[in-house]
């Protein structure tokens, strides 16, 4: 699944996003390995509650599935700082978050073609 937030990364928006996640995944007979590519925001306006919140609802909720691949592409400070955040709070869970600063590093860690994640 490929996700591409454009404009300015708010609380709305999240919500809106851990929704759908949500929903597919009860939806889905698998797993799904995710990549966010950050290079189209403008800016970010999130709390650090507000990530704090959501990446634990997001680990509870994935708790007892199989273990999944979430490659988060960076592009500013303000991106890393998130998903810096998101990886820590997710991490020993079935949800593998990394970071990325380069597409084809974000794509030989998903196993898939870096065409498959430009646009």
């Amino acid at each position: 699944m490929v996700y591409r937030p454009r404009g300015i990364l708010d609380q709305d928006e999240i919500d809106r996003i851990v929704a759908f996640l949500d929903a597919e995944e009860n939806r889905a007979d698998w797993a799904f390995d995710r990549f966010t590519d950050t290079s189209n925001l403008d800016a970010v306006d999130l709390t650090f509650q507000l990530v704090f919140r959501v990446s634990l609802h997001r680990r509870l909720a994935y708790a007892k599935r199989p273990p999944v691949k979430s490659a988060l592409f960076v592009t500013s400070p303000a991106t890393e700082r998130i998903a810096k955040l998101h990886a820590m709070l997710t991490d020993h869970s079935p949800l593998q978050v990394r970071m990325f600063e380069e597409l084809p590093a974000a794509a030989k860690w998903l196993g898939v073609s870096v065409k498959t994640l430009e646009y």
